[in-house]
């Protein structure tokens, strides 16, 4: 499993030629908030486009680089193209609050899980409440519900099912348990 943040920075690499073409700024996502591909740069002020590469065409994601599959696959889109991403999109995914449909609110995201070989479906979701909070009590971590018509991920919040209060983790011990798989 994977954090998202993991993949910020890291070099992007063609498999055939060894060359750099970039690294990673961001993540896009479709309005279902499936990973459809890597942000190489970001929308300038007034930029008409820019760099990506989509999932697809990523072959591998290791802790010091992303492997992708030719520079054919760098394609520029439109900013406005990105509706949903991690950072810089018109919705983004960071920060949005989580609350339950009994409208309590579980924490922020600050970060989210995925595995990179077995699909790009987020999987969990790492929440905080704040800066002082993660000091004292440390972040939390949330499985997404198997049945992705149980969460809305809207443009404003992410509400999932009342019972996911009580599902909520402590972020080191969610590590451990999927290391150990």
């Amino acid at each position: 499993m994977i954090k998202l943040q993991q993949l910020i920075g890291l070099p992007v690499i063609v498999i055939h030629s060894g060359r750099m073409v970039g690294t990673v700024k961001d993540a896009w996502f479709d309005e279902h908030w499936q990973l459809k591909g890597i942000i190489l740069e970001y929308a300038k002020w007034f930029a008409l486009s820019v760099k990506t590469v989509k999932w697809s065409d990523v072959l591998s994601c290791g802790e010091d680089t992303v492997i992708i599959s030719s520079e054919t696959a760098i394609v520029r889109m439109k900013p406005k193209q990105i509706l949903r991403s991690f950072y810089t999109g018109l919705v983004k995914l960071r920060d949005l609050p989580v609350v339950t449909v009994l409208g309590e609110q579980l924490g922020r995201v600050s970060d989210v899980y995925f595995y990179p070989n077995q699909g790009t479906q987020i999987v969990g979701y790492e929440l905080t409440d704040g800066f002082v909070s993660d000091l004292m009590e440390g972040r939390k971590w949330l499985r997404a519900p198997s049945d992705p018509d149980a969460v809305l991920l809207g443009e404003d919040a992410i509400i999932v099912p009342a019972v996911s209060e009580a599902e909520l983790e402590p972020v080191a011990a969610s590590n451990s348990i999927d290391r150990e798989k």
